[in-house]
């Protein structure tokens, strides 16, 4: 084998492109019904439809450079130059949005590469795997404990009544920190519980004996257990 047909075959040939427009709808198909699922089952607190909408275009941006790249080493050798001075800093606040970016890359790098078959049997798989978790999930078989923390500021209620009402109305409740000052008691609570009508009721009581109390909810995740 002579060097110019390692090239040749190194590069996957030549280019078709009836064989790209199918990678190309396929990719934008399934980065579509990702995007879809991460809408409806996703966990993550940030504007999940508005992250989502960027999967389409990410699948399709990353198929384009692997399907151009792949069909020249001089183009590939200047994308790993260029990509060693440009530089993403987009916020990922939660796991779970970079796990369904990594996705969305993956189906763009297969499609791009002509991986076709693998990458919808890759697709399938990692999709049922995530319905299923799901299903668990929502039926209590595979649940991750939850919580919140509870931030309390009071110079009225006792710290026994504010123990009484939260342990009424959530499965666990555990005091963190305890500051006295000024006439003021300030509290932190790590509660355990999803329910928003607990929470509203907890809220309605907590005013009623303190109208003046300040508190705040803030959600902490994977608590360990």
């Amino acid at each position: 084998m002579n060097f110019e047909n390692f090239l040749y075959e190194f590069s996957g040939g030549a280019t078709d492109l009836r064989e790209f427009l199918i990678n190309a709808l396929l990719a934008a198909l399934l980065s579509f019904l990702l995007g879809l699922f991460y809408v409806r089952f996703g966990q993550a607190l940030s504007n999940r439809r508005r992250f989502g909408s960027i999967f389409m275009f990410l699948t399709l941006s990353t198929m384009l450079i692997i399907f151009i790249v792949k069909s020249s080493i001089a183009l590939s050798l200047g994308l790993v130059g260029a990509l060693s001075i440009v530089r993403f800093r987009a916020a990922i606040k939660e796991p779970e949005e970079l796990v369904y970016l990594f996705f969305a890359i993956g189906i763009g790098l297969g499609m791009g590469a002509g991986q076709r078959g693998v990458t919808l049997l890759a697709y399938l798989l990692i999709m049922s795997l995530l319905s299923l978790q799901h299903l668990l999930q929502k039926r209590g078989q595979l649940r991750h404990p939850e919580g919140m923390y509870l931030n309390v500021s009071t110079a009225n209620l006792s710290v026994s009544r504010i123990n009484a009402i939260l342990a009424e109305h959530f499965r666990h409740v555990e005091l963190k920190r305890l500051d006295q000052a000024a006439g003021k008691t300030d509290l932190i609570y790590l509660i355990d519980g999803e329910e928003v009508q607990a929470l509203l009721k907890v809220k309605e009581l907590l005013l009623e004996g303190d109208p003046q109390m300040e508190f705040s909810f803030l959600e902490q995740r994977s608590l360990p257990a």
